[in-house]
């Protein structure tokens, strides 16, 4: 028998080894049947995962209200913040309306001026409260309305908190005042002397006793030991400041300075 040709050794060397340099080896593709039993048992288990995940979360036992925990109050008590809130205990922890207390607690508790509520999981609720700290007091019959640094009155109490100045307003209802009147309100009256009161430089601020309004460019100070400080409007509060300053080292014996104009201060008195 003749022994295998060159050209037949060839031949069955290049089949063993496989394609060419440089060519694609055939894909290994699925039966039809198998890759649709693939797919649908994928969507099964998405489906059985996102409602097990509601369930979890809607309906079962282990994501359900039930503690409240209230942080940063002063004035105000646990018990009072709690009940304002009105957190529904009980219910499933991710429904709960988060910014419906928020709003609850700043309508029902105007001495709170920001709450953040978050949920504690599995089962919390936490209230972070920020009460708002008065700068001005005003006389209402014996008792004094707290008014913060944004001119809010939020809080009437009994007793006057220690090293919180009055706030009088004595805005005359006739003649040029009664203008003044018409075109600044109460309200930013009320504004305009916490912002004199936040101006007043630290000596002074330290004897400050009461803030008198008249009007929105008349605004005086009463300070410890019978001395006064006619300052006019809020406006140029950081010059009065400084001039104030230099007139209270420089005078230190005065009973009256007037620094409504701040290049032209005046100090009287002794």
């Amino acid at each position: 028998m003749a022994g295998t040709t060159t050209a037949e050794r060839g031949e069955r060397q290049q089949e063993s080894s496989g394609p060419p340099s440089g060519g694609r080896r055939p894909r290994l593709r699925l039966p039809l049947r198998l890759r649709l039993r693939t797919i649908i048992i994928l969507a099964v288990v998405c489906v059985l995962l996102a409602g097990g995940g509601i369930w979890v979360l809607y309906g079962s036992p282990w994501a359900r209200v039930e503690r409240v925990t209230v942080s940063g109050t002063r004035e105000l008590t646990r018990q009072q913040v709690e009940e304002a809130a009105d957190v529904p205990v009980g219910a499933p922890l991710i429904s709960v309306d988060t910014d419906a207390i928020e709003a609850r607690l700043r309508r029902e508790l105007p001495r709170i001026d920001s709450v953040d509520v978050v949920r504690s999981w599995p089962r919390g609720i936490g209230l972070k409260v920020t009460e708002r700290t008065p700068v001005l007091l005003m006389r209402s019959g014996g008792k004094f309305v707290e008014v913060d640094d944004d001119g809010v009155r939020f809080a009437t109490v009994s007793k006057a908190p220690e090293a919180v100045p009055l706030l009088e307003m004595t805005v005359s209802r006739s003649g040029s005042a009664a203008a003044s009147l018409c075109r600044f309100d109460e309200r930013r009256l009320t504004r305009e002397a916490v912002l004199v009161a936040d101006s007043v430089p630290a000596r002074a601020a330290r004897a400050l006793r009461v803030v008198k309004v008249r009007s929105y460019d008349d605004i005086s100070l009463e300070l410890s030991g019978g001395r006064t400080v006619a300052w006019g409007s809020a406006e140029q509060g950081r010059a009065k400041s400084r001039t104030l300053s230099a007139l209270m080292k420089a005078a230190p014996g005065a009973r009256h300075f007037d620094v409504s104009v701040p290049t032209a201060p005046a100090s009287s008195g002794s």
